[in-house]
């Protein structure tokens, strides 16, 4: 099976192409050339659309914009392809991509995404748990990297692949794909606008 996957909820976004567990190809940019990239890992791999058996999509969290954005173009995707759509939480693809690390995704506002028990949660910066020894990974790790080391963790180097959720473990993640609008965000927050409306 051909499973495209992108993730847009990070500065970072990633899109693969991946057919049984083998990376085709994948690439590393911004969430408004997600399409663009597309194309190209298609182009590059010898594969038209009609190739793509099911996409794999990020649903964070992460940026509001990004996902959206992300979640948007799957949703399109799926409908003019006519393929199922599975959602992979950003933060288990990060963790995919360094196991035995804490995932730890920039919120902003002085706000880290990470996951407690298993589940996602949105802590402030100096409320990470940091555990001596532990690696941390993403760009929460990066922009807390004091802090966390501070308190014994540790972070990979900033330029490190292990801080960007590649698509290709979005594809290897993926599970119960089905209708395009059954893949939801994670969302830990209200959006800046609606909390400016609430003001």
């Amino acid at each position: 099976m051909l499973i495209l996957a992108f993730d847009t909820a990070t500065d970072v976004a990633t899109v693969a192409l991946v057919r049984d567990d083998e990376v085709l190809g994948e690439r590393a940019s911004r969430a408004v050339r997600v399409l663009s990239d597309v194309e190209k890992l298609l182009a590059e791999a010898g594969l038209g659309s009609d190739d793509v058996d099911a996409i794999a999509v990020g649903t964070g969290p992460g940026s509001y914009t990004g996902l959206r954005m992300g979640l948007v173009t799957a949703r399109t995707l799926s409908i003019s392809l006519g393929v199922p759509v599975a959602g992979v939480s950003t933060l288990d693809a990060l963790a995919a991509g360094a196991p035995g690390a804490s995932p730890v995704v920039d919120g902003k506002r002085s706000e880290v995404f990470t996951l407690v028990a298993g589940e996602p949660r949105c802590l402030a910066g100096a409320e990470l748990d940091v555990q001596a020894g532990k690696a941390y990974v993403g760009d929460g790790a990066v922009r807390y990297r004091a802090e966390i080391e501070e308190r014994g963790g540790t972070v990979p180097p900033d330029d490190a692949p292990e801080h960007v959720p590649w698509a290709r473990h979005h594809a290897l993640l993926a599970r119960d794909f089905g209708p395009g609008d059954a893949a939801e965000p994670i969302y830990l927050r209200a959006p800046d606008a609606e909390r400016a409306l609430t003001k």
